[in-house]
C-alpha cells in the first residue's frame, strides 16, 4: 500500500500554539504572532492566475495557505513549500506528507537544489509568499523578489499579503525589477487585517509602425 499523500488534520489550537511558540523563539524572522486566517488564505487563492496549477509557497509557517492551496485543487506533487524555521519545516512535513517541505532561505532560493529541481521539472505559475516583505530593508526584498521570479516563466505572478496601507514593495524596487503591482483584495477577517497583493513583470507595449 502506498503511503497516504492526504494532510494530517491538526486543531486550530495546535496550530495557533505551535506558531506562536516559534514567534516567541524567532520574533524578528516570524511574520506575525498567529497564523493567517482561513479568509486571508481564500484572497490569496483567489488571486492566482486563471489555470495557475504548479505553486511555489515561501514562508509557509504552520500550512494554512498550504492546506487552501491543496483544497483549491493544487496536486500535492505540484506544490513546493518552502520554510526557513526548521521546527515550522518539520511540522509540514508531518502535516502534508504529500507536499515536498524544503528548509530553505527566500532570499536565496537559487542556492536550493530541490526549488531548482521543482522549477525545471516543469513551469511554475505562481509563487505564494507568507513572508513579512513589509518589514524586510529594500535589499531583502529585492532578493526575495528576483529570487522568485527568476523560478517562474514570463507570466509569473507572486502573491504576497500585507498589513499596510500600500503595497508591501518599496517603488524604487518596483522599478528595478519592472513590476506592476495590483490590490487584489482585502479582509477585515484577519488579525490584523489585510490585503492582498500581486506582483508581475510588466509587459513591453510594442511601438507601432509609421507609414512613410
Amino acid at each position: 500500500m502506498e503511503p497516504s499523500t492526504k494532510p494530517v488534520a491538526r486543531s486550530s489550537r495546535d496550530e495557533v500554539w505551535t506558531f506562536f511558540r516559534q514567534w516567541l523563539r524567532r520574533p524578528l524572522s516570524t511574520a506575525a504572532v498567529s497564523p493567517s486566517s482561513r479568509f486571508l488564505a481564500r484572497r490569496m487563492v483567489a488571486a492566482l492566475p486563471a489555470g495557475a496549477h504548479r505553486i511555489i509557497e515561501l514562508g509557509a509557517g504552520t500550512g494554512t495557505f498550504t492546506r487552501h492551496l491543496l483544497d483549491h485543487g493544487i496536486a500535492p506533487a505540484d506544490l513546493l513549500a518552502v520554510e526557513f524555521n526548521p521546527a515550522l519545516h518539520d511540522y509540514l512535513v508531518a502535516r502534508f506528507p504529500g507536499v515536498q517541505v524544503v528548509q530553505a532561505d527566500a532570499r536565496h532560493l537559487r542556492d536550493s537544489p530541490a526549488v531548482r529541481d521543482f522549477a525545471r521539472s516543469a513551469p511554475v505559475q505562481a509563487v505564494v509568499s507568507g513572508l513579512g516583505l513589509l518589514a524586510m530593508p529594500r535589499s531583502g526584498q529585492r532578493e526575495v523578489l528576483s529570487a522568485a521570479l527568476d523560478l517562474m516563466d514570463g507570466d509569473g505572478v507572486f502573491v504576497q499579503f500585507t498589513y499596510g496601507p500600500v503595497a508591501p514593495v518599496h517603488p524604487e524596487v518596483l522599478r528595478e525589477l519592472n513590476l506592476h503591482a495590483v490590490r487584489r483584495g482585502f479582509t477585515l477577517l484577519n488579525v490584523p487585517p489585510a490585503s492582498v497583493y500581486t506582483f508581475s513583470r510588466r509587459r513591453a507595449v510594442p511601438v507601432p509602425t509609421i507609414s512613410a
